[in-house]
C-alpha cells in the first residue's frame, strides 16, 4: 500500500521532546485514563505539522477487555491521540482564538490497517488543512507502528462552549 505520507518519520528526532505529558497538559484537559499522548517530538507551525507518540502499557484501562488474551487498543482511543495531538498544536499556536476546550466535531475517511497492542508505540502524525478562527480546525492524520501505517483519516474540531457546559 502507498499512501503520500504527511511527514517522512526519519524528520524526526524521538530523542528531542518538544512536550512532555506536563507541557501537553498546559493545553490539554485531558487527565488521568483519558490521556492518550506520551510526548510531542515533532511541531512545525509553518508547515502545520505536528507529531508525537502514546507508548502502549500493560496499565491501559482497556487491556483487561479488549481482547481479553489479545489486547487490542480500540480504535476510538487511536482516534482520541489523534485528537488530543491535533488540539494541543491548535491551543498551542492559538487556531480557535480564545477557544478554552477542543471539542470532537466529527470524523471522516478514517481506516484501521493494523493492530496496536501492548508494548507499541503508537506515533501520530497531524496536519492542519483548514482553520477558521474561532469555528473549526480539519486536520488529516496517520498513526504508526514501527514506521507501518496502522490507521489514518481526517479529524474535526471545534470549540465547546466550556462556560454553558459547565454552569459558570
Amino acid at each position: 500500500m502507498t499512501k503520500e505520507l504527511l511527514l517522512e518519520l526519519s524528520e524526526i528526532d524521538f530523542g528531542h521532546v518538544v512536550a512532555d505529558l506536563d507541557e501537553i497538559r498546559r493545553y490539554n484537559p485531558q487527565r488521568y485514563e483519558m490521556e492518550q499522548l506520551t510526548a510531542i517530538v515533532f511541531d512545525d507551525y509553518d508547515r502545520k505539522i505536528c507529531a508525537g507518540y502514546k507508548d502502549i502499557t500493560d496499565d491501559e484501562f482497556w487491556v483487561r477487555g479488549h481482547m481479553p488474551g489479545m489486547p487490542l487498543m480500540p480504535g476510538v482511543l487511536i482516534c482520541e491521540s489523534a485528537a488530543q495531538m491535533c488540539s494541543y498544536f491548535a491551543h498551542k499556536h492559538r487556531l480557535l482564538g480564545d477557544c478554552k476546550v477542543v471539542g470532537f466535531g466529527g470524523l471522516e475517511d478514517v481506516h484501521f490497517r493494523d493492530p496496536v497492542r501492548v508494548g507499541d508505540r503508537l506515533v501520530i502524525v497531524c496536519k492542519m488543512v483548514r482553520v477558521r478562527l474561532g469555528a473549526i480546525i480539519v486536520c488529516q492524520f496517520q498513526a504508526f507502528v514501527r514506521g507501518s501505517l496502522v490507521a489514518d483519516g481526517k479529524i474535526k474540531g471545534i470549540p465547546l462552549p466550556v462556560d454553558a457546559l459547565t454552569g459558570e
